[in-house]
């Protein structure tokens, strides 16, 4: 059975609960390259941010809330997209530069990922490219059962199939 979708445009935002609005603020303007775009204000106190990105990332909004960024340390709720593999291992080598730690590039379900990067309150920022090496398709409902034993075993075929560069 199929329905007429609304029409929709993509991410309008990404928003997180911060426990410290400058820390943030440094955080993700100095490891993604983010620029404030608009403060919120309440009662003559900053309490909220937006942000854009130069290179296409998405609008990202903080909101202090140190309870709620507590609650919500260590969850990955969005990866954030990377046009292609080789942008994605500069941006591992430049938050190596900068001294955070991640997982490095991997080889995932349709694309690369870099997963384990935190942010300040310990939310889990994860990075996937939009290019892929799987069709992405509407070919129906893929099921991965263990995504990084999955990834791991299909790998090596996809880098036979590649020509030597």
């Amino acid at each position: 059975m199929t329905t007429a979708a609304p029409l929709l445009d993509g991410v309008h935002h990404l928003k997180l609960p911060v426990g410290d609005l400058d820390r943030s603020r440094a955080w993700y303007e100095s490891r993604l390259g983010y620029r404030v775009t608009t403060e919120f204000v309440q009662h003559g106190t900053v309490t909220g941010l937006t942000m854009t990105h130069p290179n296409g990332g998405p609008m990202f909004a903080l909101r202090l809330d140190p309870e709620r960024a507590e609650a919500a340390a260590g969850f990955d709720y969005f990866s954030i997209g990377v046009p292609t593999k080789e942008a994605l291992d500069a941006l591992a080598a430049r938050l190596t530069r900068l001294g955070e730690t991640h997982a490095g590039v991997h080889f995932a379900t349709i694309g690369w990922i870099l997963p384990k990067t935190h942010d300040p309150d310990g939310h889990e920022i994860r990075f996937y490219t939009t290019e892929h090496h799987t069709d992405a398709g509407d070919a129906g409902i893929r099921r991965v059962d263990d995504a990084r034993a999955t990834a791991a075993r299909r790998e090596p075929s996809y880098l036979a199939d590649r020509p030597s560069e």
